[in-house]
């Protein structure tokens, strides 16, 4: 039979042809499920990097919180009743309430202890005055709860077996500081009689019932090394409380 008139005979492609095309194929197929892989990774990466930084932004400002609440109620609040008053806006140990510790060489108030006694519910009349401690263990900032009792040292209340429970994770100011120095959680400065001073300072005035002021710095890493990087990224959140009640 020949060939109906107009009829072009038409080539195929060859194996080198098709072999080259899918080669190509497989080439951008692989780099977009590389793109894709690492895009879904870095999604991961960030979700727990934010997750884990407003989780340190909320436990930064209940501390700060606490602090403007320490010390409540104020002088003129007359009662008898030892645990419905704050002896003194922030607790210390050894010693307390004997005897006033020195910012600086007592167990806690410290860089990295604090411990607040307030009334964190005073509108309620079945409330009673805590005592509110913050202590790093670790990389891990532990929060207790404790009723203040008379006769009590704070510090062993709240050390007590289950009082302590994780707050904030992935804390670095010890384990892993810029620098390789340690960087204090708590810093204090005190009422002298005149200027308010930053703690630890000569004189009497360098005791846990004249703090005035406390900046709390927390250096949180992020749970997973940057996709990118391979580096932990490192987040430094800053809050000051301030004691509304003068001293106590």
């Amino acid at each position: 039979m020949k060939p109906a008139p107009g009829y072009k005979k038409q080539r195929g492609f060859t194996l080198i042809e098709l072999l080259t095309a899918l080669g190509i194929f497989l080439i951008v197929c692989g780099a977009a499920f590389t793109l894709l892989g690492s895009s879904q990774q870095r999604y991961q990466t960030e979700s727990q990097v934010l997750n884990s930084f407003q989780e340190a932004r909320l436990g930064l400002d209940q501390i700060v919180r606490d602090v403007n609440d320490s010390g409540y109620p104020p002088p003129t609040f007359v009662s008898t009743n030892f645990n419905l008053f704050a002896a003194t806006p922030f607790a210390w140990s050894p010693g307390y309430p004997g005897s006033s510790c020195q910012i600086g060489s007592c167990t806690t108030p410290g860089d990295f202890d604090l411990i607040i006694e307030t009334n964190p519910n005073p509108q309620d009349a079945g409330s009673t005055v805590q005592w509110i401690r913050y202590k790093l263990n670790g990389t891990t900032l532990y929060r207790g709860v404790v009723p203040k009792l008379s006769g009590d040292d704070p510090a062993a209340d709240t050390s007590a077996a289950g009082v302590l429970v994780p707050f904030v994770q992935n804390v670095v100011n010890v384990s892993s500081p810029p620098g390789g120095v340690s960087v204090p959680i708590f810093s204090y400065t005190c009422d002298t009689g005149g200027l308010p001073l930053s703690c630890p300072l000569a004189g009497t005035a360098n005791a846990p019932a004249n703090i005035r002021d406390v900046v709390v710095t927390l250096l949180v890493a992020a749970p997973l090394p940057d996709a990118t990087t391979g580096q932990l990224r490192i987040v430094e959140l800053t809050g000051r409380g301030r004691r509304v009640n003068p001293n106590q």
